[in-house]
């Protein structure tokens, strides 16, 4: 574990970094404020640092810069996410949270551009189903013994096809008993809760009628299951270019072209994990993210996870700033999400 003059020490050259962009000194930290030490003696508190880890020396500069460890320590043990400390002027999204002006929709949608804008990185959005898109009948139309696809047409009329894999055995009887149980039961479903229904409400039913529901029940859970590309908003994606570290095209070109792909997009940013989480530099297991920092967080509805919303940022990243950001956004979306579902079905009940 560090001293306390140890973190001290560590925290003012992340965050001079963090602003600089250039490799901290012990003569840059000594002249700020909190430090009380020589310079002595911080450059052998730096040297120490940089023996357990914390801090790297690039090249033969006489700087030191942080290393993944350091930014980990800095972001389990030491950074403030404050929207006031960190100057956030969140006062017009604030307004809109407050007043509902926006449709949960359209609040979705632009969610990632104000993440952008108020973090100055590139932002991105996983979104649950549009709303208005409800289930209006579904088929399955068998390929093979093995194989078949499945259809769902929604009441806006968009057409969803997906190549599922048919279970063993499966009789063309147990198929049309399946397909009128799921129409039947589904029929003008939002397609964000098709599986949740799928499971508490038509399961027995599938029990009661039909042979190897269990197999049944994962394929047509296969065969519902969101396109990535309709979930994914992604904004900011030229931020990279304005940060000092990426000026080089050649070094953010594996970057520019992961953000082309989108289910690698999506993977990347889904967690089964609740609340925030931080990966820095090798921890997202991609070496085009070597430099980079991923901060997510989720937005719920009844306390359930249904949508991610993250930042993507170079490992030189104002954490403080942008976990203060996340947590802001991901509570006035949930709010909204709350609010207008429950104010639907409320109009749902009136009009039965």
């Amino acid at each position: 574990m560090l001293t306390e003059r140890q973190k001290l020490i560590l925290q003012a050259i992340i965050e001079n970094y963090i602003h600089s962009a250039e490799p901290v000194g012990s003569r840059t930290i000594s002249k700020r404020p909190e430090i009380t030490f020589s310079s002595a003696t911080i450059r052998n508190e730096m040297s120490d640092l940089e023996d357990l880890g914390y801090l790297e020396q690039p090249h033969t500069s006489a700087g030191r810069v942080p290393s993944t460890k350091g930014y980990r320590f800095y972001v389990d043990h030491i950074v403030e996410p404050n929207l006031l400390k960190n100057n956030v002027d969140v006062s017009t999204w604030k307004q809109m949270f407050a007043d509902r002006i926006l449709h949960f929709e359209n609040a979705v949608e632009q969610t990632a551009s104000v993440l952008s804008q108020l973090t100055n990185y590139t932002a991105v959005v996983l979104g649950p189903e549009i709303f208005e898109h409800r289930l209006k009948h579904l088929q399955i139309i068998p390929l093979s013994d093995t194989q078949a696809v499945a259809i769902i047409v929604t009441q806006t009329g968009r057409v969803e096809n997906k190549r599922i894999d048919l279970p063993t055995g499966l009789s063309p009887s147990d198929m049309e008993k399946l397909v009128n149980v799921l129409n039947t039961r589904l029929q003008d479903t939002p397609l964000w809760q098709l599986r949740q229904r799928l499971y508490q409400e038509v399961s027995d039913e599938l029990k009661r009628h039909v042979n190897h529901y269990e197999e049944m029940l994962t394929m047509i859970s296969n065969a519902i299951e969101s396109d990535s590309s309709d979930r994914l908003l992604l904004r900011g994606t030229t931020k990279f270019m304005e940060q000092p570290e990426f000026q080089d095209v050649e070094k953010v070109k594996e970057i520019l072209e992961l953000f082309e792909r989108s289910d690698q997009m999506t993977h990347l940013f889904e967690t089964n994990e609740k609340g925030l989480q931080i990966r820095i530099g090798h921890e997202n297991h991609l070496d085009a993210m070597k430099n980079c920092s991923i901060v997510t967080t989720n937005y719920s509805f009844n306390g359930k996870p249904v949508g991610t919303i993250g930042i993507l940022g170079p490992t030189r990243m104002e954490y403080g700033k942008v976990i203060a950001v996340l947590d802001f956004i991901a509570l006035g979306l949930s709010r909204m999400l709350t609010a207008q579902i429950e104010g639907r079905s409320s109009e749902e009940q009136e009009d039965s």
